[in-house]
């Protein structure tokens, strides 16, 4: 059996074809990618010979046995540890929602499910919909009919999208927004079947749409106080 975990690559933007191509050339043709800044102080900067220049996030999902594979090349190949480069990560994946968003997300890794988190009392879950640029308010209103709170969005690149067709026989456009909700655990497959039925495949948004586990949170007692009904 397998655990699906969200592998989250961050290095600057000037490297990006590179990791790209690295991915592509493992199996990992589908993914995410949006902007960002590193935040490091100037003397930390210094320390490591590094520069405060854009980032590029991408986020591929993979088994742990992928990882293994994918580590491997990122140490030896694109030389990941050394100071400049950047740095990859894995944070588990509860679900997704959907056999056809799996295997396409999966891009035909071997995967045997097993349960459904390795973090077994989590209280919250942070859902994650990727969707087509501009129906990111599709997205939300589904999300609402059933109790979420608001969400935030982040404008995204994906790529791979030749293959959407042959995986969840559709046509999905590069350009990206991804929508960020943490909802109780109790709500997240409520909220993510009312995504999946009002902006996924069979919509305009094409949304995808996966969950993390929660460790902790802060900021979120007024969803705390809601009475079990307006759950």
């Amino acid at each position: 059996m397998s655990q699906l975990h969200m592998m989250v690559t961050i290095t600057n933007r000037n490297l990006t074809k590179k990791f790209v191509h690295f991915y592509e050339e493992n199996g990992l043709d589908i993914s995410a990618g949006t902007l960002g800044m590193g935040t490091a102080a100037s003397e930390i900067l210094d320390y490591f010979g590094l520069e405060g220049t854009e980032k590029i996030v991408l986020f591929h999902i993979v088994t742990s046995e992928k990882w293994k594979e994918i580590k491997q090349g990122l140490q030896q190949k694109m030389k990941i540890d050394l100071p400049g480069v950047g740095i990859a990560f894995l944070v588990p994946l509860s679900s997704i929602g959907g056999k056809k968003a799996l295997n396409y997300l999966t891009c035909d890794q071997e995967f045997v499910k097993e349960e459904e988190s390795t973090l077994k009392e989590t209280k919250y879950e942070l859902l994650v919909a990727i969707a087509n640029l501009g129906y990111t308010e599709l997205v939300m209103d589904a999300a609402r009919e059933v109790h979420a709170a608001g969400g935030t969005v982040l404008h995204a690149k994906g790529t791979g999208m030749e293959k959407a067709e042959k995986f969840l026989g559709v046509t999905l456009v590069a350009e990206k927004e991804m929508v960020l909700i943490v909802v109780k655990k109790e709500q997240k497959n409520e909220i993510m079947k009312a995504i999946m039925d009002k902006a996924g495949l069979e919509s305009k948004a094409k949304s995808i749409v996966f969950s993390l586990p929660v460790s902790a949170t802060a900021g979120m007692r007024l969803m705390d106080e809601l009475p079990e009904d307006q759950l």
